[in-house]
């Protein structure tokens, strides 16, 4: 039988450290591809690339893996892998490692999760990792043993269909992680600000600024996971119905 293939992408860009280092933690678990963004995209969410051409370059920057820069986003990358890069539908796609977290609420907007969001809604296995680092020097030596330990897992094991993986891990040494709690997403959210400023030629512009708020007391929850010394692994969707309020609107409003 043939080794299992696994795509590799990431928001980062194909020259972040974080994606060097996820190659590095499946690439002994199959045969392994590489399609990212020439450009980091953080933020990005699910945005896809309709209104300019996407470009692809060979890029050699991994021993003995096949890698690719994209002009497009993250989910560009998983859409163009499969249909124009890989010769059969991936087993497992990996994202990642994001710099910096992705807990709660932050899937949102993460081109990471976005990535592998895409991947999952063409049923193909998926996760994505982050790194509760945000410096370009950040240490990936745990991340990267805790990846390859979540990804074969799925590999051996599988995931509930339409389902993916949200998995950050704290900014610890490897033998300072306490383990992995299976957990949901808290509730928190980004209380943002914009930052007026002028510009040389005196116009105004804005930065965006903020911090984030965890509104959530639960111990079951990622925030609490990371901020006790845990490995979070969050189970994500793709349906956004509200399944809880169809009752309520079926009942109460009146058409």
């Amino acid at each position: 039988m043939s080794k299992p293939l696994i795509l590799v992408v990431n928001d980062d860009g194909v020259t972040a450290h974080g994606i060097r280092a996820l190659v590095n933690a499946v690439k002994d678990l199959g045969d392994v591809v590489v399609v990212a963004p020439d450009s980091p995209q953080s933020g990005m969410g699910h945005a896809i690339t309709i209104n300019k051409p996407l470009r692809i370059d060979e890029v050699h920057l991994f021993d003995g893996v096949k890698s690719y820069q994209c002009s497009g986003t993250p989910a560009d990358c998983v859409k163009i892998a499969k249909d124009k890069i890989l010769h059969r539908k991936p087993d497992l796609c990996v994202s990642g490692i994001n710099h910096g977290s992705n807990s709660s609420i932050n899937i949102i907007y993460s081109g990471t999760m976005s990535a592998a969001m895409e991947a999952c809604l063409e049923g193909i296995p998926a996760v994505g990792f982050s790194l509760l680092d945000y410096k370009l020097d950040a240490d990936f030596t745990a991340a990267t043993v805790f990846a390859k330990v979540v990804a074969k897992q799925i590999l051996e094991n599988g995931l509930p269909k339409a389902t993916l993986l949200n998995v950050n891990i704290p900014n610890l040494k490897t033998e300072q992680i306490k383990g992995v709690r299976i957990c949901r997403q808290a509730v928190a959210k980004w209380e943002e600000e914009y930052m007026e400023r002028q510009d040389p030629f005196g116009r105004n512009y804005y930065w965006l600024t903020g911090k984030f708020v965890n509104h959530d007391k639960g111990e079951d929850t990622d925030e609490w996971a990371l901020a006790n010394g845990f490995v979070s692994v969050v189970p994500v969707q793709y349906d956004l119905t509200a399944h809880h309020a169809i009752p309520f609107i079926n009942e109460v409003w009146k058409f």
